[in-house]
């Protein structure tokens, strides 16, 4: 059973399969083909395994290594973290995409393009961090959604939405490395 689930999430994340199926993925249920060679069912279930454990286990992948515009983070002496990494609304700084201004404190810079290239319902991962790592107060309630009081409060970790960036870029670029590595299906 297990097989099958990861063969199905490898099959998912193919770009032969949604190519093929762009159509009909956006009006129906993801329809299943048979694949007639045990060898490819194998690889595709052992691809979506390492798919799923990037995706599931994303709070536990390295960080990748940003480059900051502001220096080395381990040199900088930061009197209070909790101000310092307090995140706003992270932003482009202009159309390229590789620089995100993070806060006043930080700007992120040289962020791998290929790095948007991982994209869940349209949208890349990094722009869906961004988008969620941001203050916003709902419009009906009333009720602020403020990821740093998780940060702070939950994880005890200031610069958690930072961390998450990096982390976020880490299974993009790897994602795209295993997708990419899919073989034919022969569709």
């Amino acid at each position: 059973k297990e097989q099958i689930f990861f063969f199905i999430y490898g099959l998912l994340d193919s770009v032969e399969y949604r190519e093929k199926f762009k159509n009909n993925l956006f009006k129906e249920q993801p329809r299943i083909p048979i694949i007639p060679e045990y060898d490819l069912f194998q690889t595709l279930s052992d691809l979506g395994k390492k798919l799923s454990d990037l995706h599931v286990n994303f709070d536990s992948v390295e960080k990748y290594p940003i480059q900051l515009k502001e220096g080395d983070l381990r040199l900088l002496y930061i009197e209070n973290p909790v101000e310092f990494f307090k995140v706003k609304k992270m932003r482009f700084a202009d159309k390229s995409k590789e620089t995100v201004i993070y806060n006043s404190n930080l700007t992120i810079q040289n962020i791998p393009i290929e790095a948007y290239d991982y994209q869940i319902s349209g949208r890349s991962a990094l722009e869906w961090v961004m988008e969620r790592q941001a203050i916003k107060t709902d419009k009906k309630s009333g009720i602020i959604n403020d990821p740093n009081d998780y940060a702070n409060n939950i994880i005890e970790n200031p610069a958690y939405p930072l961390e998450l960036f990096q982390r976020i870029i880490t299974v993009s670029l790897e994602t795209n490395r295993i997708v990419n590595s899919i073989p034919p299906l022969g569709l």
